[in-house]
């Protein structure tokens, strides 16, 4: 009887300390989508990388042009001349590939090195909002099922992330 007095009253006193805890909900890759500061990144890396994109365009409008030739003249050209444009085509496929390739692969890379500074930036206002509201406990979105709205701190993240520079 003792023991299951002493464990209904661990239980009534684990629910009330789970009523005092403030807990909020935040989609951190909600308010990285949001923030001005995304438009802006994705901006600066459209311009940073516009020459190397321009070269992979005029690449692809190079082949589109030599496989156009071969299909309009290649029943009139020789068998040598259709090799050497074959090769021709082989060869700029080749740098098409590599320029893609390597073009991807630079920008995945600033992309990521950009989004974590938004990531941190975003964290240090979720801190501070945490710390300001006094929230024991604030938790991604992406890991809970459900939550009610009124505990979402999404727009207030935005909102204060907005007005950083």
């Amino acid at each position: 009887m003792a023991v299951t007095a002493s464990a209904s009253t661990l239980l009534l006193a684990s629910q009330s300390m789970a009523f005092e805890q403030k807990i909020a909900v935040v989609n951190v890759q909600e308010a990285i989508n949001q923030i001005p500061q995304s438009a802006a990144l994705m901006q600066a890396l459209e311009a940073e990388f516009k020459g190397e994109k321009a070269v992979i365009e005029q690449l692809q409008k190079d082949l589109t042009f030599e496989d156009e030739n071969l299909k309009r003249n290649g029943s009139l050209m020789s068998e040598k001349e259709t090799k050497q444009l074959q090769e021709k085509m082989t060869k700029l496929y080749q740098q098409y590939q590599v320029k893609v390739k390597e073009f991807q692969q630079k920008v995945a890379q600033r992309k990521n090195v950009e989004t974590n500074k938004l990531f941190a930036l975003v964290t240090q206002v979720v801190d501070n909002i945490a710390a300001k509201e006094k929230y024991d406990l604030v938790l991604s979105k992406q890991a809970i099922v459900f939550s009610k709205p009124a505990l979402n701190i999404t727009s207030k993240v935005v909102e204060q992330v907005s007005k950083l520079k």
